[in-house]
């Protein structure tokens, strides 16, 4: 083929109107699959990790890689754009487009098959890294390329973005690692491409049809610009930017696979990827070296690259002074070395020996480091990576900082050119005005990552932001670097595509588009004819968004909910399949919709003016997206940014619920602390009411609850009057603690308050419990009746407030009540003094025993125990106390590392929930409690955790801590004092009647 024969290169121009019913109706009819075009997920797929938003057309999740190819093919027959979307954490603006988005993630995430021999793999593009490398475990091999976003990146992202992370390294890109793909082309050709040899490529060429016209075209692509790749591509590890136009070269071996890797889903579908594997490393050892600034941390980088590490990274001391001021691992940022900015290095070896050698070799060779320290063990240096994967969560809302955004987030240079690069990209912020943000990075191959706080909200902030892309580029070209080390061109980028390879290649680009894609109809606008990168932006100059006044205070966020609902960065640590707490719901449904980023997104949408969601706090598709929120708080901890989703969802409750009848379960659940008081008065006939036959399910249905759950008893005496009868006793040597008794300690489970009185009085203490009905409020904020809420925060305040002024500490039994006090109640009234000492005054018991008698030695108890943390434990309070405590008492604790137990307060036991419910324990919890062996003690401090356990029937009835402590004083084995389920009568169900009858004219009057 000549030159002649390239097709003309294409040019973004404008295309025919799509008539979107007709376009869905088709979808609906052909492809087996989910087929939404509904204004939710619209709003969902609107934006990826970037500055862009472009709402779709709609949005087809497919079931199988034969139903996306019957997608593309009605997408052809109606003219409409497509684009392929992974994990959707993109950070360019390519997952995001006025297109059918097809989502992978899903359903398409099989493993086809493992050649352990020949160390290879075939899978499907929504198969998500760290879930691959799980089921590769077994055969001693992993695929080598790790982004930071791991737990999540599917490989079909990977392979769009050319991906790398920080073992590329040892392992190279994504396009270094793939052998063949399975590709489509947006008029139907679908084929297998990788490595094709010279007959080859010339027997494919001379066939017919779309086949033989695309490898011509190819041939003659190779042959034109041969000479301007070679002399315009830099020769470093982390080109990323532009396509692939390099791997057709001979000693590629006119690699197309390798050609598609990167392109951003622009030229073709990928369908199938056949991976390349490495071998899991025998063993690691972890640098860490310190420097005085992190410019002079990076001019070491070319001696260490010498010493042949498997990775090294780079971070500063903005990175680490952001992670402090945000409370993130704390504990890592201990393990650091003296210094202001740190390379890491890591080393492989065959044996502990000998990784450690070559580090203590590297060490040695390095005399000028401020600071140095070797890790061997896999959990120091699983806490030095969270540091650095942290990067881009942390350094994106600091306390007291200004927002930043990506927009030169994934630059590139030589390796030996870094610390000067460094210098004048620092210089550049300087002028521009933007501060010092923090840098760091895979320096070890030249790539550089920042975040910067650049004013997206005017229309001069969004032209300094496009003057200083500019700069910058000319500034990475300079030194011989690319414009994307690692997250690829998309929009913000692809403009200035011509500074770094020159008109030719610009053109080479559109003519290889016209090749493959000559409608332009595949993620248009990316990479070939780009939108302006300061086109399409997700605020700009016209953003004004809805301020709508709140119940919650969010002091971390202006005071403005508007903030709040912008500060998820898309990264997608929620949508993790393994460890941690976020998200359950995610992990049950693996829908986009029911992540902490879905929310978020649909409640930025909500506030965004302009937007498919436009009813505000009556939005429908909001309300079914938080709908299965669990409120674990996990995000609140988990998540990079601290989206806080169950204090959203309270609020919008709050709202959409005003003025109008809420969900039976609100009314039922909601009010279980007035319930519960009033069924204290007779337990023996409220129970028999319960489980009359026939009205039980009547009571069920009324209340909105799952038919499925069992209704649990009330206990025969509740704790408060037990404590009435009994008083304080012990000379309190330690001082005076406040037993706080919560509604489900009080009544239905008052064994432990009693245990937790015996354990504080033996351990010194003069125990206080509320003579008053006190509440915290947490049953009407978890369904968002806040009013409600804070008039019950505000008695207990009164009851407290001279104990809290004396500074008596508050010890909480239940996770979910005491989390209330140290987070929900400052978040209603953030400058109250005295709930500000609640905050700081509340205690759980192990955090108590442990920091105010420290002496005290928990009796000792010898048991191996499965611990189900309570997820509010895990995200509020922390549990570190408590494993402390129970090492102290010889518990060898296995603490599952298994998310939610699925009940999670009211979510569990509501009608439309149980099965989302069992889904979630299943993931983890009920698993660990299958296989534990006989005699191990179950201990669940959290009552929805032991009711969930308790109604599945697995193993023995499970145990809160104060009843482990308990035991042992008194040389007992641990096991739960619970109320017996009921035996109804006729005259105990009379009373329960009269009591129900009771209940519903004490709700009445509440509500006039």
């Amino acid at each position: 083929m000549s030159a002649v024969d390239l097709p003309r290169p294409v040019l973004r121009r404008p295309q025919a109107a799509v008539d979107p019913r007709a376009l869905e109706r088709d979808l609906r009819d052909r492809v087996d699959g989910e087929v939404r075009f509904d204004a939710g997920s619209r709003a969902l797929y609107a934006t990826d990790a970037s500055n862009y938003r472009q709402v779709p057309i709609g949005v087809v999740v497919p079931r199988t890689v034969g139903a996306a190819v019957e997608a593309v093919a009605v997408c052809r027959k109606h003219g409409a754009p497509l684009l392929s979307r992974g994990g959707g954490t993109s950070l360019a603006g390519q997952c995001c487009n006025t297109a059918v988005v097809i989502d992978w993630s899903k359903y398409c995430h099989r493993l086809l098959s493992v050649d352990g021999e020949r160390r290879l793999c075939v899978v499907e593009p929504g198969i998500v890294l760290d879930d691959l490398n799980r089921r590769l475990a077994g055969y001693g091999l992993q695929y080598g390329p790790r982004p930071a976003t791991h737990p999540n990146c599917t490989l079909g992202g990977m392979i769009g973005n050319n991906s790398c992370g920080a073992t590329a390294q040892a392992y190279g890109k994504v396009v270094d690692n793939v052998r063949r793909l399975e590709v489509l082309t947006y008029d139907g050709l679908r084929m297998w491409v990788g490595e094709t040899d010279p007959a080859e490529a010339a027997r494919l060429a001379a066939e017919p049809g779309r086949t033989g016209e695309i490898f011509r075209g190819l041939l003659a692509l190779r042959d034109r610009y041969e000479h301007q790749i070679r002399e315009r591509y830099p020769d470093i590890p982390r080109r990323v930017s532009g396509y692939n136009l390099d791997s057709l070269l001979p000693e590629h071996h006119f690699d197309v696979a390798g050609l598609l890797v990167g392109s951003e889903s622009t030229l073709v579908t990928v369908l199938r990827a056949e991976l390349e594997l490495v071998p899991v490393p025998a063993h690691l050892s972890l640098v860490m070296l310190g420097f005085p600034d992190i410019a002079t941390a990076a001019d070491h980088v070319p001696a260490i690259v010498g010493h042949d590490p498997h990775v090294l990274e780079g971070i500063d001391h903005q990175l680490v002074s952001f992670e402090q001021a945000e409370h993130l691992n704390p504990e890592a940022l201990k393990l650091l070395p003296d210094g202001r900015a740190f390379l890491m290095v890591q080393f492989a070896g065959e044996t502990v020996q000998e990784a450690h050698d070559r580090a203590r070799a590297l060490v040695d060779a390095v005399p000028d480091a401020t600071g140095s320290v070797i890790y061997d063990d896999t959990d120091h240096e699983r806490q030095l990576w969270r540091i650095r994967e942290s990067g881009l969560g942390a350094t994106a809302h600091v306390p007291h900082h200004p927002d930043t955004w990506e927009g030169w987030e994934d630059s590139a240079v030589p390796p030996d050119r870094v610390g000067d690069y460094l210098r004048g990209l620092k210089e550049l912020m300087h002028r521009f005005g933007y501060g010092e943000p923090s840098v760091y990075g895979h320096f070890g191959q030249g790539c550089v990552h920042t975040r910067i706080p650049f004013d997206l909200e005017s229309a001069e902030g969004v032209a300094a932001m496009r003057s200083f892309a500019e700069h910058a580029a000319d500034l990475v070209v300079a030194y011989g670097g690319s414009l994307s080390g690692e997250h690829g061109d998309g929009q913000s980028r692809a403009e200035l595509l011509g500074k770094m390879f020159g008109p030719e290649l610009v053109e080479a680009f559109g003519q290889l588009k016209a090749l493959f894609d000559p409608g332009d109809r595949m993620n248009p606008g990316k990479i070939v004819a780009p939108y302006r990168l300061d086109q399409n932006l997700r605020l700009g100059a016209g953003y004004d968004p809805w301020r709508p006044e709140t119940a919650f205070a969010y002091p971390r966020d202006s005071g403005r909910f508007d903030q709040a609902a912008l500060r998820c960065v898309g990264v997608g640590k929620c949508r993790s399949l393994e460890g941690g707490v976020m998200c359950p719901s995610y992990r049950a449904t693996r829908e986009e919709k029911h992540s902490t980023r879905g929310r978020a997104r649909l409640l930025f949408e909500m506030v965004r003016n302009g937007s498919p969601i436009d009813r505000g706090w009556r939005s429908r598709e909001v309300r079914d997206a938080l709908d299965l929120c669990l409120a674990c708080k996990g995000c609140k901890t988990d998540c990079p940014v601290n989206v806080d989703m169950a204090t959203y969802k309270a609020e919008f409750l709050h709202h959409h619920h005003a003025g109008r009848p809420r969900p039976r379960a609100h009314y039922s659940m909601g009010w279980l602390p007035v319930w519960a008081a009033l069924a204290g008065r007779a337990p023996r006939a409220a129970n028999a009411l319960a489980t009359l036959p026939g009205l039980n399910r009547v009571i069920k249905f009324a209340g909105g609850i799952a038919a499925e759950r069992e209704l649990p008893p009330f206990a025969a005496e509740r704790f408060v009057d037990w404590w009435r009868r009994r008083g304080p006793q012990g000379e309190g040597r330690r001082g005076e603690v406040v037993l706080w008794p919560d509604t489900f300690t009080d009544s239905f489970h008052p064994a432990i308050g009693r245990a937790a009185v015996e354990v504080l009085e033996d351990a010194g203490f003069r125990v206080k419990v509320p003579d008053q009905a006190v509440c915290c409020g947490l049953t009407w904020i978890s369904t968002g009746q806040l009013g409600i809420a804070r008039r019950a925060l505000a008695r207990t305040l009164d009851v407290l407030r001279d104990d809290l002024r004396r500074g008596t500490p508050v010890v909480g039994l239940e996770p979910s009540c005491t989390a209330v006090f140290r987070s929900d109640a400052a978040e209603l009234w953030p400058d109250d003094p005295d709930v500000q000492r609640l905050r700081d005054q509340t205690r759980t018991l192990a955090e108590l025993l442990t920091e105010r008698a420290p002496d005290w030695r928990p009796p000792p108890v010898d048991a191996a125990a499965v611990v189900q943390r309570h997820c509010h434990q895990y995200a509020i309070m922390g549990f570190d106390a408590d494993r402390t405590l129970l090492a102290a008492a010889g518990v060898e604790a296995d603490v599952l590392d298994s998310g939610c137990c699925g009940l999670a307060g009211n979510f569990g036991f509501e009608r439309g929930h149980y099965q989302v419910s069992q889904d979630v324990a299943e993931l983890g919890l009920f698993p660990a409690l299958r296989t534990a062996d006989p005699g191990t003690l179950v201990l669940a401090d959290g009552f929805s955790c032991r009711t969930q356990i308790d109604q599945a029937g697995l193993g023995p009835a499970p145990v809160h801590l104060a009843e482990v402590l308990a035991a042992g004083l008194r040389g007992a084995e641990p096991r739960a004092v619970r109320p017996a389920p009921p035996r109804s009568s006729g005259r105990a169900a009379l009373a329960g009647l009269a009591l129900a009858a009771a209940a519903l004219a004490a709700h009445r009057l509440r509500r006039r």
